[in-house]
């Protein structure tokens, strides 16, 4: 069952979030995922507004869990880690 992985972020150091974007774009694509929203227009309804969201699609749960713990987005997320603020789920889709 497809699933996707969803990211509410907030940038606070542009340039070293700038190199995990560099890393996770194909990261993400070696593990089979493609990006179906990246930081576009959003309206924030409820909870904690975050201005950057980012949606990819994968095949299912595992193979979007496996990209996480890859080494490949591991080195990407170390960037992240200290440049931002981020909430990050993988759910699957009904489809």
């Amino acid at each position: 069952m497809p699933a996707l992985w969803i990211a509410h972020v907030t940038v606070s150091d542009a340039e070293a979030y700038g190199r995990y974007a560099e890393l996770a774009g194909p990261a993400i694509a070696k593990h089979g995922g493609r990006f179906i929203a990246r930081g576009g227009r959003f309206v924030q309804l409820e909870g904690k507004e975050r201005p950057r969201n980012v949606v990819a699609q994968f095949a299912s749960l595992e193979d979007a869990e496996a990209c996480y713990h890859s080494p490949e987005y591991q080195e990407a997320l170390s960037h992240a880690r200290d440049a931002s603020e981020r909430e990050l789920l993988i759910v699957e889709t009904t489809d």
